[in-house]
């Protein structure tokens, strides 16, 4: 089901917003290091390792180009109006890259609570306060700011190949953004099965997975906004889904702090439980691993596959 909504700052509208003041310079910030006596800043050496660097990280996703762990951080979750928000780069050991990389500086940048992520053509797009965002994936400098009209909170997130969001909304109205990559804002499912819609991501097929917090379904709609597929986690409460390759599906609750692996035709099994705060989670498919945001507990957590 579509119905178009609003069709608010494409990337040319962008110099009319307060989002990216175009008179200010954006600079990502710099792999850990310190400054020296001799005033150089020296890169942390390679026989030292840091752990940490999160402020309430709901969810990560993964460049595998890069192979570093996006981490999205909170910051101090007030109002909504901090413009604190930060982007953590993390090596495959857990271990800090870049403590802030998207928020060293406010300048030319407004990141409130991001929580939902992911890459797609060269792009990092994450949910914001009312707002999908999207950065260069190489720069970290902010490109494009779209306004969701009516929105209550942004959660999950999943993003086609040719730049298409799909964005869930979780609280009352419980439904499904679509957003296209010029702009154009429409509602692309809502209503049962969607029961607290949270994780979203994007299957093999170009289709649209949703995980909700009200039950266990793990719901496959195709992009007309038609269900094909119902499966269940083991456990409700879900925040995190990821879509492998053989379309293995894994799927972390928030709730109840397990990870369900479903494989087609198959039941659901917990892999890992006991996890505090199982937020929306990543696939390192370099390492072959999932990497779980633990919300207000600032960490992540790693489980090998």
């Amino acid at each position: 089901m579509f119905r178009t909504t609003s069709r608010i700052l494409a990337p040319l509208a962008l110099a009319a917003t307060s989002v990216v003041a175009q008179a200010q310079e954006f600079t990502a910030g710099e792999p850990i290091g310190s400054v020296n006596e001799a005033g150089v800043r020296v890169p942390m050496s390679s026989n030292v390792k840091v752990y940490g660097s999160f402020h309430f990280s709901e969810s990560c996703t993964f460049d595998p180009d890069k192979n570093l762990i996006l981490a999205m951080n909170n910051g101090n979750r007030g109002d909504g109006t901090e413009n604190d928000g930060f982007v953590s780069l993390i090596n495959p050991d857990g271990s800090v890259h870049t403590p802030k990389w998207i928020g060293a500086t406010r300048d030319g940048l407004e990141l409130h609570h991001p929580l939902g992520s992911a890459i797609a053509n060269g792009r990092l797009y994450t949910v914001d306060v009312g707002y999908v965002r999207s950065f260069d994936l190489e720069t970290g400098t902010p490109i494009d700011a779209v306004a969701i009209p009516g929105s209550t909170i942004l959660n999950g997130i999943g993003v086609t190949d040719d730049g298409t969001v799909y964005a869930s909304n979780t609280r009352s109205p419980e439904l499904i953004y679509k957003v296209t990559p010029a702009g154009e804002v429409s509602v692309f499912a809502e209503g049962a099965p969607l029961n607290v819609p949270n994780g979203v991501a994007i299957d093999n097929d170009g289709n649209i997975v949703v995980v909700n917090i009200g039950d266990n379904a793990v719901i496959t709609y195709n992009p007309a906004g038609e269900v094909v597929r119902t499966e269940y986690a083991v456990e409700g409460g879900n925040d995190g889904v990821v879509v492998l390759p053989d379309n293995t599906k894994y799927v972390s609750s928030v709730r109840y702090g397990s990870v369900s692996k479903i494989v087609p035709g198959q039941e659901a099994e917990i892999i890992a439980s006991g996890i505090p705060s199982a937020a929306s989670m990543c696939y390192d498919s370099v390492q072959h691993q999932l990497v779980i945001p633990l919300n207000g507990n600032f960490a992540l957590a790693f489980i090998k596959l």
